[in-house]
């Protein structure tokens, strides 16, 4: 059978069965049985009593069915997947503890006399808890949980309460550690460490974009963000500025006391000279004045400048962003510092979750097995949408679909940033319908190879991706696509995460009504890189 029958079946099938609710890994892997059948023993589909008389029949393990088995195992048991329970692990533990809570109020405490300061809190808290763990789900839950039942209280027009805490939730997709990022990387055999340092800046970008939207709707429309009444314990703006400096001169101080420590421990036990030339970074006899200089200029802004008692209460005000910041310069020191990959920095991050709940007082057997049986559920459903999508992506890879998909689009003719154009469309109608697992496994074998052929300097407007830089762009392109997916009606599923906490007068449809600001932020986010993908490299 040819190629495009098989992928006219295979989309209409495809469709079909996502209609009537079957699970997308057992639809996918189902697909997968049938693309083969249909291209190298379509005699079973008229016959099936010549079953072992086929390629495919008659030496079980062999030719096709090898091929796709070895992808499924090599795939299964790439060392860097283990890096997902543990990510998932890691935010089951903060979701159930009192780590989040406590930053959210700190973060409060300094934004309370700002206009729409709870939606902008609500959207700091989202970019540093998705720097401490990249999952979607549990962000969204926790924010539901926190923000809105106070921003409601407070009078917030109830559309803006809802696509801030999405929108925001959402943000784990783009900003590193992302699984989103992860499964790309591994699916495309591309650095994921050079994929996290890509999507720092559109991360960081489109999280901007949110409270810059924040910040211009509650200025012009103050109705939909009424400032709270004025507590009397609540410090003049001026004192609190000075508080927020000396917490800041704390906490540089004690960072740089730590680099101090780090860099004497490698210079003394020799680590620099043993690195052949590469050694750690901020961590050589070079960087040691300096970070001794910090520290004490940080240390005389505490005691000669702001005052014992000032820099005391500037602390017990901010502490509760201390455990976050501990957490993330884990998580992400380890992996830019050298010291570990992925998967180990996800261990780190996790085991340092654990520890500073347990310091807290909050560390529970419940709190362990609750998380652990969370992480169970999730990665369960992860590895299966993993193996029925990868089934169906190398199943229809051997039967020659990419390249058939690729002629079809590159033998139109268009421009470059039309066929990209047209990926983005067809990425977005997917992500309405379908799981981000699903779509990496997917699409995106079919599309990168297209996207590697096209040529380099049609791609974008202004500057010029560098030929090596080609996958990574689009691993970030493909992540903010699936940042809108969330949001997407009919089944995006931020809305359904919400709507799982949110008062019982809260539809869904009310729910996606205060997604439309945010999608056009999200989109005006992806266009910036389609017309400059070269802002992907600037920390590169």
């Amino acid at each position: 059978m040819d190629i495009g029958t098989i992928s006219l079946v295979l989309m209409l099938a495809l469709i079909a069965l996502l209609a009537i609710g079957m699970p997308l890994g057992f639809a996918s892997a189902s697909l997968a049985v049938l693309v083969l059948v249909m291209k190298f023993e379509p005699t079973l589909l008229l016959n099936p009593f010549t079953f072992g008389d086929g390629m495919l029949t008659s030496r079980p393990g062999t030719g096709p069915l090898y091929i796709l088995a070895q992808k499924i195992y090599g795939l299964l048991t790439d060392y860097v997947l283990i890096s997902i329970p543990l990510f998932i692990f890691m935010a089951s533990l903060l979701e159930r503890s009192g780590i989040a809570k406590d930053m959210y109020s700190s973060l409060n405490i300094w934004l309370s006399r700002t206009r729409g300061g709870i939606a902008i809190v609500t959207s700091i808290m989202a970019v540093i808890m998705a720097a401490m763990s990249g999952i979607i789900g549990g962000e969204v839950v926790l924010l539901g949980l926190i923000a809105l039942p106070q921003m409601l209280r407070l009078g917030y027009n109830q559309n803006l309460a809802i696509g801030v805490i999405c929108a925001s939730g959402s943000l784990g997709t783009m900003i590193p550690p992302s699984i989103v990022l992860i499964i790309y990387g591994l699916i495309t055999e591309t650095s994921i460490k050079a994929l996290f340092t890509a999507s720092f800046i559109p991360g960081f970008m489109l999280a901007s974009m949110f409270i810059l939207y924040i910040i211009v709707r509650t200025t012009l429309r103050p109705e939909d963000a009424p400032l709270p009444e004025p507590d009397p314990n609540d410090p003049p703006r001026k004192e609190k500025r000075l508080l927020f400096a000396a917490f800041m001169s704390i906490v540089i101080a004690g960072f740089c006391t730590f680099l101090f420590l780090r860099a004497m421990f490698f210079e003394l036990s020799g680590s620099n000279a043993a690195s052949d030339g590469d050694p750690a970074r901020l961590g050589t006899a070079a960087h040691m004045p300096w970070l001794a200089g910090i520290t004490i200029g940080a240390l005389i802004l505490i005691y000669f400048v702001f005052g014992k008692d000032r820099s005391k209460l500037g602390w017990d005000m901010g502490k509760g962003l201390v455990a976050p910041m501990v957490v993330i310069g884990v998580v992400m020191g380890s992996i830019y510092g050298g010291i570990t990959g992925i998967t180990e920095a996800a261990g780190m991050g996790a085991a340092a979750v654990l520890v500073i709940a347990i310091l807290r007082g909050e560390g529970s057997f419940e709190l362990v097995w609750e998380s652990l049986m969370r992480t169970l559920r999730s990665t369960g459903t992860i590895i299966w949408v993993t193996i029925g999508a990868a089934s169906l992506a190398g199943a229809y890879t051997i039967a020659g679909g990419p390249q058939y998909v690729a002629d079809l689009i590159v033998g139109k003719d268009l421009p470059t940033m039309m066929v990209i154009l047209t990926m983005m469309v067809i990425l977005l109608f997917m992500g309405a319908f379908m799981d981000w697992v699903g779509i990496v496994l997917l699409i995106i074998p079919v599309f990168l190879p297209i996207v590697l052929r096209l040529p380099i300097d049609e791609i974008g407007f202004i500057g010029q991706l560098e030929p090596s830089h080609v996958a990574i762009w689009f691993g970030v392109v493909f992540c903010m696509n699936m940042q809108v997916s969330f949001l997407s009606p009919p089944f995006g599923p931020a809305a359904f995460y919400l709507k799982s906490v949110a008062p019982p007068h809260i539809s869904l449809t009310d729910i996606f009504k205060g997604f439309l600001p945010f999608i056009g932020i999200q989109l005006v986010a992806l266009s910036v890189l389609l017309i400059w993908p070269n802002i992907i490299a600037l920390l590169l």
